[in-house]
């Protein structure tokens, strides 16, 4: 079986590149099930449901979420009752939403969880402390287990993984819009990835209009970005399952471009 978990989706321009690209990469592929990071699907900053339909109708079964998940305050109206959206599960757990969901696919229930970071990111519960405490109790659900790390610093990412190396199928990386080029099966099994990249507009920065994000770094003055636009890409990887041991067989980088 086939996974593909495409890197953040932003704007207009990373919707686009969903719409466009993916067809072709779920032909040519044969990916059973699509997962991606949507926290800046809505004018680079969070989502709203209309963009959540508009990219489950493209044929996205799961989106994940991240620091920019309140942004877009429609989704206090949607979050609790949309099982297909999911938001970090070391959330203070008052929060609306769940940070973790099951889907059907090939007669199996996976498992997928969103975890956040907390080096150079806002206070958040330890990611460690609240994957033990749930871990198991998932895995008591699952046929296999997959987690989207949302985090900046590659060290928190990579100790994390390594952490949790040969207790779930697959940890992917999220949140700095720059794909990496280290996929690999750690040494017990477990794939992982340390950042997915973007999903959005080549000629920018991060996804945003790129003389905007310039403007400000270079004068310190506060500003508001707003997506790039023109030639779009989508940045992902396809994870092959064992479908007999529920392991990872292969994790390979893609990118294609509009």
């Amino acid at each position: 079986m086939n996974i593909l978990f495409l890197g953040d989706i932003v704007g207009r321009s990373g919707r686009r590149a969903v719409r466009k690209l993916l067809p072709v990469i779920r032909e040519e592929n044969n990916i059973k099930l699509i997962i991606a990071n949507g926290e800046n699907a809505a004018g680079g900053f969070g989502i709203t449901k209309k963009v959540a339909e508009e990219l489950f109708s493209y044929g996205i079964h799961c989106i994940t979420m991240g620091n920019h998940t309140w942004n877009n305050k429609d989704i206090f109206n949607f979050i609790d009752d949309e099982k297909r959206i999911i938001r970090p599960l070391n959330y203070m757990p008052e929060v609306p939403g769940k940070g973790w969901t099951i889907i059907q696919k090939n007669n199996f229930r996976i498992g997928i969880i969103n975890l956040i970071g907390q080096v150079y990111m806002d206070s958040h519960n330890s990611p460690v402390y609240i994957y033990n405490k749930y871990i198991e109790k998932i895995k008591e659900n699952t046929d296999l287990i997959l987690i989207d790390f949302h985090a900046e610093a590659t060290g928190e990412k990579l100790a994390f993984a390594n952490y949790a190396d040969g207790n779930v199928t697959a940890i992917v990386g999220t949140h700095t819009h720059v794909q990496t080029a280290d996929e690999q099966i750690l040494s017990a099994g477990t794939a992982y990835i340390t950042d997915l990249g973007l999903t959005g507009a080549v000629n920018s920065i991060l996804g945003m209009d790129k003389k905007e994000v310039i403007k400000k770094y270079t004068t310190k003055l506060p500003g508001r970005f707003s997506v790039a636009t023109g030639k779009c890409k989508l940045e992902g990887v396809i994870i092959t399952i064992d479908e007999k041991k529920m392991t990872s067989k292969n994790i390979r980088r893609i990118k294609m471009t509009d």
